[in-house]
């Protein structure tokens, strides 16, 4: 079982559905802005691929965050903070197969060598 945790206007996220789709690939998409995401599930995913990963600095999401709320993510705890309250500031896609994350963003060599 393959999930896709996103937001569907993401151009990042539209490249991995329609990698996953044109590959015959069944999954399900877990919308961020619609269904939440849990400081229990942004721990795992922290824990795989390293905070400073799943929090994306590179995004507007971040640039728009004042300079004080920026401070609180210094460490693993603040940063799940801000990516509790600002979801878009995510990292994203994040590709779980059989409830656990392997594949973060989009890179088709990856996406090959993980799920095919």
């Amino acid at each position: 079982m393959i999930t896709v945790y996103g937001i569907p206007n993401c151009n990042t996220v539209k490249k991995a559905i329609t990698w996953l789709k044109e590959g015959g690939f069944d999954f399900d998409f877990h919308d961020f802005k619609k269904k939440g995401v849990t400081a229990e599930k942004l721990n795992e995913w922290c824990d795989i691929f390293g905070w400073e990963n799943i929090l994306n600095k590179k995004g507007t999401t971040w640039k728009k965050l004042s300079p004080e709320e920026q401070l609180v993510a210094k460490d693993q705890v603040g940063a799940i903070q801000i990516l509790l309250k600002h979801t878009s500031a995510i990292k994203r896609p994040v590709v779980e197969k059989d409830g656990k994350a392997i594949l973060l963003s989009f890179n088709e060599d990856q996406y090959q060598a993980l799920l095919k």
